[in-house]
């Protein structure tokens, strides 16, 4: 007895032998059979569906629709983006050739030519111009002062001989010199314009039309182009067309867009440079 209570005040005194009976009891093995053993479980993933081919047949059908709606529309866009940033280089060359006629007192021209938008090699052909789509903007200046040639004069081409170009030429893509027609008046600033350009001249006189015959006696030569239509300034600040010396009360360029070599159809992005005889002025007018 005395060697059991010994052996068991022992056992109490060592940790290790009280652990090992702990996990050697019943009453622990009954415990960890009883308690539940829960899984941590995972919500599983929904597996993707995927398109069938109707389905992506309808929407490549959809996008084509919106394809072929919306290209009319950006072309449009872009046909008046043309007309618009055409007008305004016209406008400044004539502005700039009117100051620089006052400022150095001598006289100056602006010449205008017209080809295909795919013309690969210069063309040298007199109005009508055959070509669409390609303006040529020249810009020249009397070397004495004079206008070199009077109304009287033979015909004759203004050459380096007498006068010198003015800056680089300006070119202008897409686009189209022609007749606008007279103002409709309509609710727009191009159909209310001034209709002296086309009430005051009994032929296109006081237009710049690539499709109109009408040239100047006298056509500036820069480099490889012969610019048969122009615009003359005097020291003075008036404008004359195709260099006659008669002074129109108003003159006129029209502009459309092309695609390419080919006029686009609809007026509605068609734009008008007018220029009065006498001042000078320079106004665009737009639909």
């Amino acid at each position: 007895m005395k060697k059991t209570i010994q052996s068991e005040v022992h056992e109490q005194r060592n940790p290790l032998a009280v652990l090992g009976r702990f996990f050697s009891s019943e009453k622990l093995e009954s415990k960890m059979s009883a308690a539940p053993f829960h899984r941590r479980s995972f919500p599983r993933a929904a597996a993707g569906r995927a398109f069938t081919l109707v389905e992506l047949l309808c929407v490549v059908a959809v996008m084509g629709m919106l394809v072929f709606l919306a290209v009319p529309a950006l072309n449009s866009l872009k046909g008046a983006g043309n007309v618009t940033s055409s007008a305004y280089e016209i406008a400044a060359a004539l502005q700039r050739a009117r100051s620089y006629a006052m400022t150095h007192n001598t006289y100056v021209w602006v010449g205008f030519y017209e080809e295909a938008a795919n013309a690969s090699t210069v063309t040298a052909s007199a109005p009508p111009y055959q070509g669409n789509g390609h303006v040529i903007l020249g810009t020249v200046a009397s070397l004495d002062g004079t206008s070199v040639f009077d109304d009287n004069a033979s015909p004759a081409q203004l050459t380096s001989l007498n006068v010198a170009p003015i800056g680089k030429m300006v070119q202008l893509e897409n686009v189209h010199l022609t007749d606008i027609g007279a103002p409709s008046g309509g609710s727009t600033p191009l159909d209310q314009r001034p209709d002296g350009a086309y009430v005051n001249s009994p032929g296109d006189e006081y237009r710049i039309s690539s499709d109109s015959s009408d040239a100047t006696p006298y056509p500036v030569v820069i480099g490889s182009y012969t610019f048969y239509k122009t615009i003359r300034f005097s020291p003075d600040g008036e404008a004359s067309i195709d260099g006659v010396s008669e002074l129109r009360p108003v003159g006129e360029i029209g502009l459309v867009p092309t695609h390419g070599s080919i006029v686009e159809a609809d007026a509605r992005n068609a734009a008008a440079i007018q220029f009065s005889g006498i001042g000078g002025n320079v106004q665009i007018y737009r639909r």
